[in-house]
């Protein structure tokens, strides 16, 4: 996967999780999950690299709170557009 992209789980008309797709390489897989703390799990690879973010609780997180962790991570933060889909 070449580019980042949010998914987002609804139910009941509200989300109940959402995904951060980091890019990776084919067939990369997680081999360990770090606590972000506020609902954020980071998925990190057999390289150390982050390839997603699980918030868990969406309602509460904000793109500031994944931002914070991205940039942690040596990552690029999000831009309004990414975090479309959980603001609407």
């Amino acid at each position: 996967m070449k580019h980042r992209y949010l998914e987002v789980t609804f139910r009941k008309g509200k989300p109940f999780a959402a995904y951060l797709y980091l890019p990776r390489p084919t067939g990369c897989r997680v081999a360990r999950t770090l606590d972000a703390g506020q609902g954020i799990h980071v998925d990190i690879d057999e390289r150390n690299t982050p390839i997603g973010i699980e918030i868990t609780a969406p309602g509460t997180v904000t793109a500031a709170d994944v931002n914070a962790v991205l940039v942690k991570h040596g990552l690029e933060a999000l831009e309004s557009d990414d975090w479309a889909p959980l603001a609407a």
